[in-house]
């Protein structure tokens, strides 16, 4: 299980370059809209367990617990294509006592252009009831330790979010 260790920084930025497979992709050769979702949840699941140690497995396993999708919000800017390299980059925006908001974001492999914006609020449950229940103390240590600080997700608009999201990619590749 998860420890803070009160000495190291942890990243509240995870990355993983991923190539599309044609297997996923429609006839024109665009990433399928629900292969979106698999990309986004298998490049995350891996690097949360590289990064901070935590399977969510674990957690199903140890404590019979799991975080559920409660809701999406997708926005397709650019097609990711058959064969290409893309950054698929994650970070948590928002936790309470029992909900977490992940942004996933997509990029051509280079970082110019933004390909797509996900935002994935989970509700954290009982796998026993199925009901939502508080995060317990030391999933909410980690949460603590990789949430992106200084976001005000209750305020935030999406479509406004991904302009921003734009404007940082932009800003980032004339560097």
């Amino acid at each position: 299980m998860f420890k803070r260790d009160p000495n190291r920084s942890y990243p509240t930025e995870t990355e993983s370059r991923v190539i599309i497979r044609f297997q996923d992709c429609d006839p024109l050769q665009h990433l399928n809209n629900a292969k979106y979702f698999d990309y986004y949840f298998n490049a995350r699941e891996d690097q949360v367990a590289k990064l901070y140690d935590f399977s969510t497995g674990q957690l199903f396993r140890e404590l019979k617990t799991s975080w559920v999708v409660y809701q999406h919000q997708i926005a397709y800017v650019r097609p990711a294509q058959v064969s290409e390299w893309v950054r698929i980059l994650s970070r948590l925006i928002y936790v309470n006592e029992d909900t977490t908001v992940t942004e996933y974001i997509m990029t051509d492999d280079g970082k110019s252009h933004l390909k797509n914006v996900l935002w994935v609020t989970s509700k954290y449950v009982s796998v026993a009831t199925g009901r939502r229940i508080p995060h317990h103390d030391w999933v909410r240590e980690l949460l603590d330790a990789i949430i992106v600080p200084n976001v005000d997700f209750l305020s935030l608009n999406f479509n406004d979010r991904i302009h921003e999201i734009k404007q940082q990619v932009v800003q980032a590749h004339a560097l």
